[in-house]
C-alpha cells in the first residue's frame, strides 16, 4: 500500500538557520491559523528555556494540509548537543529539508545531521534559506552542499537533490534564485513530488517503533512513534517488545490514540501505515520498544545513538546554606529526577557512585548537561555539580583516546591571530582557512576538553563579533596536558554578609561576582584574580568607626558593578578543586573543601 495522502519530513540544520521560523510561515500558508489569529513568533518553541534562549532543545511534531495531502513536519534542534533529538526521530520521516543559511553556509552541525539523515538513506531537498541576507552569497552555497554530500559518500539520487531559495521570515520561495518568490507554494510542490509516500503492508500484523517518549500525569507515559506496518485502533491489545527481541509487556491495551493536527493533538479512532501517533496506556514503554501484534512479535532495530562525550557530577548540596531556597533536597528527590531524565534523553547516561549521594551524569556536552541543571532549579531542586570532564576511551593496546570536536570559527581578520595562539595552547590543529569577506572562516579540530571554558576568552578577545560552533568529530590518541584555567579565584574568608568597605578593598584584588549585601560562607568564591594562585579576600571586614573625623577619607566608597555569571559562565569557570551549588535562586561557586586553613595544609603537604 502506498499512502499518497500523507508525506513525513524533519528539517534539519544548524543552530539559528531559521527552522522554525519556516515552519511558523508552513503552518500559516498550510491554513493552520485563522487569517486574524495572533500568533507568537517560533510558534513551535514552546519551553520557557527556548524561548528565552531563541533555540530549539527538544524535537517537535506538527503537520499542514497542502492540496489533500497531509505532511507531517518535525522540528529539530539545531545544536550539536541535542543531536540524540534529531538521530532519532528521522527514524519516523521519509525525507529532511536540509536548510542552510544563505551567508554562513553548510556549518559542522549540518554536517552531522546531513551524515545521519544519508545514512539511513532519505531524500534530501536542499532549502537556501535568508536568501535577503545583505551577505548572501547565493552563487557559492550551492557548490559547497554539492561538495558536503560528495564528502559525505551521498548516492548519485541524493546528489541530484533539488534546491530552493527561500526566506522564512517573508514566508517566500522559488526554484530560481534570481526569482524572488510570492509565497512558500514551490516548497510545499516540490515536498509532494520529491518526498516518496510512506509505503507498507496495511492489512498485515502491527508493527509501530516508539522514537521519542512523552509524560501526563493523568494517562502516564505515552510513546511516540511511527506505523510501519498494519495498523492500530483504540482498546487493540499489543505485545511490547524491546530492540532485542525479548518481550517486554506481553498483553498491553491501547487505552488511547492521538495524531498531530495543526499544532494540537486530535483523537482518533484507528491508524494506519505511515501515520505518526501517540499511543498511552502501556507501562514502562521506553524508546526504541516496538509495538507488535500479540501473535507476531518482530522488533525493529533501532538506530544508534551516538555516545556522550562530556561527564559530571550531581551531588546533594552540602554548604552551609543547604536547604533554604530549594525545594527537593535529598539524595532520594534527586535520583528519582535523574533517572525520570532518562526515560526521555536517549542520549544522556546515569551512574551510582561509590556515595549515595553523588551521581555521575554523561552527556553530549556541556550545553546539554547546563539545560538539564536549568530544568532542574526551575522544578525546585538543589544541588552541587562538579566541574565538566570528558570521557577517554582506550584502544587494544591501552593507550588513551579522547574525544575531538571539529571548530568552525567566523571572525573579524584583525582577531584572527588571537584565536590562533589560543587554538595553539588548547592543542588546536588548523584543518582549513578561507576569507569571506571582511571576515575569515577558520577550522580546526580541538581536543573536547580544550574548549572548556573558551567561549568567554573567544567573545573577550573577538569582542563579542565572533561566531563560534563545534560538533563531535572522532576519538584521538590523547593531546597532552591543557591548562584549564589561567586565573585564580578571590575566596571568601568568612561567613556573614558582603559589605561595601570589604568589596572596595577586595576588589584591588580582581574581578568580583558579587554586589554588597550578598549572604557569603568561609570557602565561597566571590571573584577571580589576575593570578595563577587563589587569594583569600575578608569581604564582611567593615570599617572601624573613631570619633576622629578627616576631610576626604569619608566619601562614598565606588564599587565596580559586579561581573553577573549565567550558568553557563559558571561551569566555565569552575576549577578541579571547586563546586557549582545550584539552587532556584543562587547559583555560587564554593571550593570542594570549604577551610581556609585545611586548605593550605593540603597544599603544603
Amino acid at each position: 500500500m502506498i499512502r499518497e495522502d500523507l508525506r513525513n519530513i524533519a528539517i534539519i540544520a544548524h543552530v539559528d538557520h531559521g527552522k522554525t521560523t519556516l515552519v511558523d510561515e508552513m503552518l500559516k500558508q498550510g491554513g493552520v491559523f485563522r487569517e486574524n489569529q495572533a500568533v507568537a513568533e517560533r510558534v513551535m518553541d514552546s519551553n520557557d528555556i527556548e524561548r528565552e534562549r531563541g533555540i530549539t532543545i527538544l524535537a517537535k511534531n506538527t503537520s499542514v494540509c497542502y492540496n489533500g495531502v497531509k505532511i507531517n513536519i518535525i522540528d529539530t534542534p539545531g545544536h550539536a548537543d541535542f543531536g540524540g533529538e534529531v538521530e532519532r526521530v528521522l527514524e519516523m520521516v521519509d525525507g529532511v529539508l536540509l536548510l542552510v543559511d544563505a551567508a554562513e553556509g553548510p556549518m559542522p552541525q549540518t554536517r552531522f545531521v546531513l551524515s545521519k539523515a544519508l545514512e539511513m538513506g532519505h531524500k534530501i531537498i536542499v532549502v537556501v534559506n535568508k536568501i535577503d541576507r545583505p551577505d548572501a552569497r547565493l552563487d557559492e552555497i550551492g557548490d559547497e552542499v554539492l561538495e558536503l554530500l560528495l564528502d559525505l559518500d551521498a548516492n548519485e539520487e541524493q546528489l541530484e537533490s533539488p534546491i530552493l531559495f527561500c526566506s522564512g521570515r517573508s514566508g517566500t520561495a522559488s526554484l530560481s534564485q534570481y526569482e524572488a518568490g510570492t509565497d512558500l507554494k514551490p516548497l510545499f510542490d516540490t515536498i509532494l513530488d520529491y518526498i516518496e509516500p510512506p509505503k507498507g503492508d496495511e492489512n498485515g500484523p502491527l508493527q509501530m517503533l516508539i522514537s521519542s517518549i512523552d509524560y501526563n500525569e493523568y494517562v502516564g507515559r505515552i510513546g511516540v512513534g511511527r506505523i510501519v506496518r498494519g495498523s492500530v485502533k483504540v482498546n487493540q491489545q499489543v505485545t511490547v517488545c524491546d530492540y532485542t527481541g525479548s518481550k517486554k509487556n506481553y498483553n498491553s491495551k491501547v487505552v488511547s490514540l492521538l495524531q498531530i493536527q495543526g499544532l494540537n493533538r486530535v483523537s482518533a479512532e484507528t491508524a494506519s501505515v505511515g501515520d505518526i501517533v501517540w499511543i498511552s496506556g502501556i507501562e514502562n514503554i521506553t524508546i526504541g520498544d516496538t509495538i507488535c501484534a500479540v501473535d507476531t512479535p518482530e522488533p525493529i532495530p533501532f538506530v544508534k545513538i551516538s555516545e556522550p562525550t562530556v561527564e559530571m557530577t550531581f551531588a546533594v548540596n552540602d554548604s552551609p546554606f543547604a536547604g533554604r531556597e530549594g525545594k527537593f533536597v535529598t539524595s532520594r528527590q534527586l535520583r528519582e529526577r535523574l533517572f525520570k531524565e532518562l526515560l526521555k534523553d536517549v542520549s544522556l547516561r546515569v551512574e551510582e557512585t561509590d556515595s549515595t549521594d553523588a551521581f555521575r551524569v554523561a552527556g553530549r556536552g556541556e550545553m546539554h548537561l547546563s539545560i538539564l541543571i536549568e530544568n532542574m532549579r526551575r522544578e525546585g531542586y538543589e544541588l552541587s555539580v562538579s566541574t565538566p570532564r570528558v570521557l577517554f576511551k582506550e584502544d587494544e593496546d591501552g593507550r588513551k583516546l579522547e574525544p575531538i570536536e571539529r571548530l568552525v570559527i567566523d571572525v573579524p581578520e584583525d582577531c584572527v591571530g588571537s584565536v590562533m595562539e589560543k587554538m595553539g595552547t588548547r592543542k588546536g590543529e588548523l584543518v582549513e582557512m578561507h576569507p569571506q569577506g571582511s571576515r575569515m572562516r577558520i577550522e580546526f579540530l580541538v581536543p573536547a576538553r580544550g574548549l572548556f571554558g573558551y567561549k568567554s576568552e573567544f567573545l573577550t578577545d573577538t569582542k563579542g563579533e565572533g561566531i563560534m560552533s563545534h560538533v563531535f568529530e572522532d576519538y584521538e590518541y590523547y593531546k597532552g596536558d591543557i591548562d584549564r584555567r589561567s586565573t585564580g579565584s578571590l575566596v571568601s574568608f568568612e561567613t556573614g554578609e558582603a559589605v561595601t568597605y570589604g568589596l572596595f578593598n577586595a576588589q584591588e584584588r580582581g574581578q568580583l561576582f558579587i554586589p554588597a549585601g550578598t549572604p557569603v560562607y568561609e570557602g565561597m568564591v566571590v571573584g577571580a584574580s589576575p593570578k595563577t594562585d587563589d587569594l583569600v579576600v575578608n569581604v564582611c571586614k567593615r570599617k572601624h568607626l573613631t570619633n576622629t573625623r578627616a576631610s576626604g577619607s569619608d566619601d562614598a566608597l565606588r564599587l565596580v558593578p559586579p561581573r553577573v555569571l549565567s550558568l553557563e559562565d559558571c561551569l566555565e569557570f569552575l576549577a578541579d578543586d571547586e563546586l557549582l551549588e545550584v539552587t532556584p535562586q543562587s547559583l555560587r561557586i564554593r571550593k570542594r573543601i570549604l577551610s581556609n586553613t585545611q586548605r593550605a595544609k593540603n597544599r603544603a603537604k
